[in-house]
Order: C-alpha cells, then sequence, then structure tokens
C-alpha cells in the first residue's frame, strides 16, 4: 500500500497524544473516586466486567480517529477491478496444419471449443471481433457486443491453405483501428482498407492531410487487447514481427497461444503428408514486444485452461486504485459503533 500525501501520516503522532490524555482523565476520576465513598462503592459493584466495558467505546473511537488519520494521506493499493478494455480480437489460425489430431480431436475444434468458453465468459460490456488467417486474413465477426453472433462466426470456421500470422496481426489492427491504414499486402482486409489505394475519382477535392503518427508505450493501450492463436509458422504474408512492431507503437498487447506438441506431427490428407511444427520463438517475440504474454497448448485441456487464464487477465485487471473511501467508511463505522455502544451500555455518548 501506499500513500498519495503521505506527509499526513505524521497527524498519527495525535493517537498517542489522545491515548495518554484518556489515560490521565482516568487517573483524575480514580482520585475523585477516592474522595467520594459513594463513588468508590458504586465502582466495586460494578465488577471488573463493568470496569472493562467501560473503557471498549473509547478504544473504538480512539481507532476511528487513527484510521481516519490514514485515510487522510490518501491511501492506494494494487486490486482486481473489471478491465476498462472496449474491443477484444480473437484472430484464429484456420491453416490445413489445424486439421492435425495431435490435440484431440483435431487442432482446430479444440481451438474452436476453447475460444467458446472464452466468448462465453467474457462480460457483455466487452466487444468481441474474430479475424482468421491462413494464406490470407479477413474479418469473420466485426467486434460486437452481440456474443452469440460471435460464437455463430467461430462454427463457421473453413480450414484454408498456408499460414500468414502478419496477415493476421495487421488484420487485427485494422479492425481496432478503421480509420488508419495499414500495409495490408499479403492479407484479405475489407474492402475499404484498400480505398485509398484505389484513387480518389477526378475532381474530388484533396484529402486532408494525414496527422503525424507519435508512437506508444508498448502494452499501454487500455482499449483493446488481441488474442493470437496459431499451430504453425508464417510461410507467406508480412514479417509477423514487423506487423507486431506496429501493435506495439499503438499499445496494443498481443497475447500469443501455440497449439500443437512442441516436436510437432505428421499431417496426412487426401494422399499426401506434411510435417507440422511449432514456431514458438516467433510467438514469444511478438508477446514480448508487445507486452503480451506466450502460452503453449499441447492438448485440449491446455487450451481450456489458457483461455480461462486468459479470461482473467484481459476481462479482469490489477490497478492500482485509491482506497481512500475504504478507510473513511471504516472510521465512520467504528466512531458510530463507540457512541451506540456507550449509548446501550452507560445512556450516555462517552
Amino acid at each position: 500500500m501506499t500513500f498519495l500525501w503521505p506527509d499526513m501520516l505524521w497527524l498519527l503522532l495525535l493517537a498517542p497524544a489522545m491515548l495518554g490524555a484518556y489515560v490521565a482523565i482516568l487517573r483524575r476520576r480514580k482520585r475523585a473516586a477516592v474522595r467520594y465513598a459513594s463513588l468508590s462503592l458504586l465502582r466495586d459493584a460494578l465488577g471488573p466486567r463493568q470496569g472493562l466495558r467501560r473503557h471498549i467505546p473509547p478504544l473504538l473511537l480512539l481507532l476511528g480517529v487513527v484510521v481516519m488519520l490514514v485515510a487522510l494521506a490518501r491511501p492506494s493499493a494494487i486490486v482486481m477491478l473489471p478491465s476498462q478494455r472496449e474491443t477484444i480480437i480473437l484472430a484464429m489460425d484456420v491453416s490445413g496444419s489445424m486439421r492435425a489430431t495431435d490435440v484431440e480431436p483435431n487442432r482446430l475444434a479444440a481451438a474452436q471449443a476453447a475460444a467458446r468458453g472464452f466468448v462465453e465468459a467474457t462480460p457483455r460490456r466487452t466487444r468481441i471481433g474474430v479475424v482468421v488467417f491462413a494464406g490470407t486474413a479477413s474479418v469473420a465477426q466485426a467486434p460486437t457486443h452481440a456474443h452469440e453472433e460471435v460464437l455463430a462466426a467461430i462454427d463457421r470456421f473453413q480450414v484454408q491453405r498456408a499460414t500468414a500470422i502478419g496477415s493476421g496481426i495487421l488484420v487485427s489492427l485494422k479492425t481496432i483501428f478503421p480509420d488508419v491504414e495499414f500495409d495490408l499486402r499479403g492479407s484479405n482486409p475489407r474492402p475499404e482498407a484498400g480505398r485509398e489505394a484505389r484513387g480518389a475519382p477526378l475532381g474530388a477535392p484533396d484529402a486532408p492531410p494525414r496527422q503525424p503518427f507519435t508512437p506508444v508505450p508498448p502494452g499501454s493501450s487500455r482499449s483493446a487487447v488481441i488474442v493470437l492463436l496459431t499451430d504453425g509458422r508464417a510461410t507467406m504474408g508480412p514479417d509477423p514481427i514487423e506487423s507486431a512492431r506496429m501493435a506495439a507503437e499503438r499499445g496494443i498487447r498481443i497475447f500469443t497461444v501455440g497449439v500443437g506438441t512442441k516436436g510437432g506431427g505428421t499431417l496426412a490428407y487426401e494422399g499426401w503428408s506434411m510435417r507440422v511444427r511449432l514456431d514458438e520463438e516467433t510467438l514469444k517475440t511478438i508477446a514480448d514486444i508487445t507486452r503480451g504474454e506466450y502460452f503453449h497448448a499441447g492438448t485440449s485441456a491446455d487450451l481450456t485452461r489458457i483461455y480461462r487464464a486468459l479470461s482473467s487477465q484481459v476481462v479482469v485487471e490489477r490497478q492500482a486504485t485509491e482506497i481512500t473511501v475504504l478507510f473513511a467508511a471504516a472510521a465512520l463505522v467504528l466512531t458510530l459503533t463507540s457512541a451506540l455502544l456507550s449509548l446501550l451500555w452507560f445512556h450516555r455518548v462517552l
């Protein structure tokens, strides 16, 4: 716990002074009781239990004052709060190698099941979009609060050839920043993505000059995040590392998930076979550059566990938050309790 106004903690020195004043008052009352026999007899009649009880309200009041003095220093702590991210993009690999069965029942089916669980666990206040990539990349579902549409898009995945991880990242960025032009060569962006490249009609007014782009610290964006899942290595399209740098410059975190056994496997299909391997180094680099995190899923159970962990990291995040109101509320409760007990036991307020 830290304090925004730590100098106010010096006021805590008032607590020992108040305790000393209370002890001095008790001694003065004791001396007065010796003078008057009736008061002494009354004290003896009350007994030790009643004598202890009379100290409880003042001590609660003193504790309330101490807590209020701490509140004046404006304490803050790291707490778990709902994330302010408005958009999550699921970038899913649908290349042919996703038919491999080293992850039961196969990589694609396990990925779809885990993604569905992730979507169902995400609050409705968060928009979710889906980007699919193989040799090209495209938007399968634009970001939406209607999570049932996202689930339907996940169920419609169709396997294609090749793997363009960089295209998947760039199309995800274009989905988050629709007004920003990215170099989407090697991907299949939405039609409006290439509108400027085709040129404007003759006689059309000149487009306003672009504002210079200023990079932000990696991972600093609180509005969006990308979850990238793939089972192989990039075989075509833009460089995944350069694409990740473009995401990092815009503060977008990329959480990468590698699917499949680390040793790889052989995929047989329609009389031909190929060896598929997971490029963990590239996925780790993408996560590091963007201040995300890399996960390896060797089984369908791993995938489910990883998406649960991602749900807790993306939907809920640790934030330094001022908790002065909690201390003020505690001080109020202690003070009111002190007054209530004093009225109940002694028919007076302290």
